[in-house]
Formats: C-alpha cells, sequence, structure tokens
C-alpha cells in the first residue's frame, strides 16, 4: 500500500516548492495542505523543529526541506541510479541553494537603494558566473542536450527549475547567454506531470 504524503507549508511557492515539483515529477499523489500565519501559530508547537516546510509520511512527520525533497526523490526514483550520480545529484542541489541564498537575503532588506545595488551586483555578477560553470557542467553529461545527472530527469533539475521561478524576477534575459540551460528547463518543465502542476498551482508572489 502506498503511504500517504501530508505536506504542510504557506501559501507561497518558498521552500516548498522543489518537494511539490518532487512529487509532481515523481506522480505521485500527496496532501499539500497551504496554512495561514493563524494557522501556523497553533500547529507550530506540534512541528518537529518549530518551523515548515513539514512532511507527513503516514503521520509520521518529517523536518527541513532539503531532507525532505532528497526523501522524496530517492522514494521515487530521482535520486540518481548510482552512488556517483547521486553524489553529483546533492551536488547540483546545493549549488542551486547557494545561487538561490543571496536573492532570498536580498529580498528581506528594508532599504530600497541598498537592494537595488545588491541585485545589480547579483545579476550581473553572481549569476552568470553560477551559470557558466553550470553550463558547462551540463555540456559534460550527453552534450548538454540531456539533463544535469544521468539520462532521466533528477532532483538536480528539479532543483534548477524552481531557482529559476525565483529569478525570473531579475527579467526574462537570465538564460540568455546559456543555451544549454534554457533548452533544459524548457525540457523539465515540458514533463507532462510537471507541466500540468505548474499549471495548476495557486499564483503567489514568492
Amino acid at each position: 500500500m502506498a503511504p500517504k504524503y501530508r505536506l504542510t507549508y504557506f501559501n507561497v511557492r518558498g521552500f516548498a516548492e522543489i518537494i511539490r515539483l518532487t512529487f509532481a515529477a515523481a506522480n505521485v499523489e500527496f496532501e499539500d495542505v497551504r496554512v495561514t500565519e493563524e494557522e501556523w501559530a497553533k500547529i507550530k508547537p506540534t512541528t518537529p523543529l518549530g518551523h515548515i516546510p513539514m512532511l507527513e509520511i503516514d503521520g509520521k512527520p518529517l523536518a527541513q526541506s532539503n531532507a525532505i525533497a532528497h526523501y522524496v526523490a530517492r522514494e521515487h526514483g530521482l535520486a540518481g541510479e548510482s552512488n556517483m550520480e547521486q553524489a553529483q545529484v546533492d551536488m547540483f542541489v546545493d549549488t542551486w541553494q547557494d545561487v538561490a541564498k543571496p536573492l532570498i537575503d536580498i529580498y528581506y532588506i528594508k532599504d530600497e537603494e541598498t537592494k537595488r545595488e545588491l541585485t545589480k551586483k547579483y545579476s550581473e555578477e553572481t549569476v552568470p558566473t553560477f551559470m557558466a560553470s553550470l553550463e558547462k557542467l551540463l555540456c559534460s553529461n550527453n552534450d548538454g542536450d540531456g539533463f544535469l545527472v544521468g539520462n532521466k530527469v533528477t532532483l538536480a533539475d528539479i532543483a534548477f527549475i524552481n531557482v529559476m521561478s525565483w529569478l525570473d524576477s531579475l527579467g526574462p534575459n537570465v538564460l540568455e547567454k546559456f543555451p544549454k540551460l534554457a533548452a533544459l528547463r524548457k525540457r523539465v518543465e515540458a514533463i507532462e506531470t510537471i507541466a500540468e502542476y505548474i499549471k495548476q498551482r495557486p499564483k503567489t508572489d514568492h
């Protein structure tokens, strides 16, 4: 009997979206519980670490977004086919997190001038540097015409499209100089179950 999955987070993409996308890629049903701040205050004491996202597997709770995403990926064949592939997937997931972290930090800055300056530097320096390295790594696997790791979609690719949805706030040309990554994004987002999830998910700012 298949386990029952219940994912709890706020009604934003945020730190839960990589998990939702992984379920979509695996074509696995889950209960997508989106709580308000008031509801969160009530359930917070019942969570393992006092924060969300939280995934319950047949009632057993698991915290930390990356741990949850990796768990779901391993359970459903999206974590790599060998120990080496699994390590490569981990490498890419960690790297995409490194790409996104400065943008998250900038989001919470109050001073608008400082925010504009840091966003400009991030957009013109940080992101292109990361993308150049990642394009090169992609091209080292099947000439860049498949996926980041191995011969099928993995959590590495899912983390990529998730981070790209955040980087869209920088404008439409983030991947203009990185055609292989741009094509990969289209390939992954065109996977039927992922495309359907993206089409029907709630529209949120982040």
